[in-house]
């Protein structure tokens, strides 16, 4: 028997005033836990990123759009199970129109500039006049307070800022940025747990209240879980490249690829050396405890290398497998794209676009990393054209015919 749909957020509501990465991703993980998530985007543009190619249509996927239908990667791997509705909220009907959807919402979410929502008598205090239980959240940079809260910040300021790229990159090299969009894609993640828990805390005591989420603060506090205020405090650099800080941990050339081994332990340590021969090298005292092995880890990883250097990928992993010795091949994006275990678990899967069949050609679309013994999440409707689910929304909820929604474009306000 097929387990059923789970959705745990099914009886909730959420609106969705977001553009390009944080925020978007944030509702699209909101939709696949089951809740209607209804995106506000501008008359006529949208998000921003529906501008950028590639884009995908009858035609197949190109850099520049080819019809009226196509639609972008961008947006279609960040847009799954969300409705799009358009609304100029700068028009004073389409502000009151908002607010009478905010009425029958759960959540708002909204990352534009700190302020935004605000001047346009739609922030936290303006909703909650409407209804008090709203939960509402706001992804930024640096947050709604503080002395960064106006500078203007994608994630590449957010990593320069926050620190992380100072301990990113090789020891003798420049500062290196993580090579995805970490604060935009981790942040999120933060704020949809801290709005479970505050429509739990709803539920016991009836109120509502404002989440304000920062993507600079999110990546300090990720940093600071490691003990790098030692490393500080002592004057050293905590880049460290492909090594690990303070043992043999780390990537090794091999004669067909790379490997990432870690040490960490007395016991691991002492394995690795009888696995690949080096028998004298744990012997020496010179490499005795793990303070002499921090001192001495160039050495030591000159050591590892001149033996490990002559096998393959295949050899060296059973080798240290059979020794206990956590490793793994370095693997290329290509081969990721093709191992059939993200296929089987659901992480990557192919993309569809709204209302059509057919996956997007070469498509390939992040699922949820978890699974739930229960049953399956949703599955969610590829990402929509500007405005696809207007007449539905209106009709729903503010009672809004075809006829009224009509009226209402022609004047500029949806």
């Amino acid at each position: 028997m097929t387990a059923p749909d789970i959705k745990p957020l099914g009886d909730i509501r959420v609106l969705s005033v977001t553009v390009f990465l944080a925020g978007p991703f944030l509702g699209m993980t909101l939709a696949r836990f089951g809740a209607e998530v209804i995106k506000i985007e501008v008359p006529g543009g949208g998000d921003p990123v529906r501008g950028l190619g590639p884009f995908a249509g009858p035609e197949g996927v190109h850099s520049e759009r080819q019809t009226a239908d196509d639609v972008s990667t961008r947006y279609l791997k960040r847009s799954e199970g969300v409705k799009s509705v358009t609304l100029n909220l700068k028009d004073p009907a389409g502000r009151q129109m908002f607010l009478d959807l905010a009425k029958q919402a759960d959540v708002v979410i909204e990352n534009l500039s700190p302020g935004s929502m605000k001047r346009l008598e739609l922030g936290y205090d303006d909703v909650a006049k409407v209804n008090p239980g709203i939960i509402y959240c706001s992804i930024s940079g640096y947050g709604q307070t503080g002395p960064y809260k106006d500078l203007a910040a994608h994630d590449y300021q957010i990593q320069a800022m926050s620190g992380i790229m100072d301990m990113n990159g090789a020891a003798d090299g420049p500062p290196t940025r993580v090579g995805f969009f970490v604060g935009d894609l981790v942040t999120p993640l933060f704020a949809a747990y801290s709005i479970l828990g505050a429509l739990r805390h709803r539920e016991k005591t009836g109120d509502g209240q404002y989440l304000d989420a920062s993507m600079m603060d999110t990546l300090a506090s990720l940093m600071f879980m490691e003990t790098i205020e030692d490393a500080v405090h002592e004057g050293k650099t905590l880049r460290a490249g492909n090594d690990g800080r303070g043992d043999p941990t780390g990537l090794y050339r091999l004669t067909d690829g790379d490997i990432f081994i870690t040490v960490g332990t007395a016991a691991r340590w002492r394995n690795l050396c009888f696995a690949i021969g080096a028998e004298e090298v744990f012997a020496n005292p010179r490499y005795a405890t793990a303070s002499d092995r921090a001192t001495h880890v160039a050495e030591l990883r000159d050591e590892i290398q001149s033996r490990l250097g002559k096998l393959d990928c295949a050899a060296a992993t059973k080798l240290l497998e059979a020794a206990s010795i956590p490793t793994a091949p370095v693997r290329t994006l290509p081969e990721v794209m093709a191992d059939d275990h993200f296929r089987d678990r659901g992480t990557l899967r192919p993309m569809y676009r709204a209302g059509v069949d057919a996956p997007v050609e070469r498509g390939v679309m992040s699922g949820f990393p978890v699974t739930f013994s229960g049953g399956e999440l949703p599955a969610l409707e590829g990402g929509a054209q500007l405005g696809a689910h207007s007449e539905e929304v209106y009709d729903a909820l503010l009672g809004l015919d075809a006829a009224a929604v009509a009226e209402l474009k022609a004047k500029g306000v949806v």
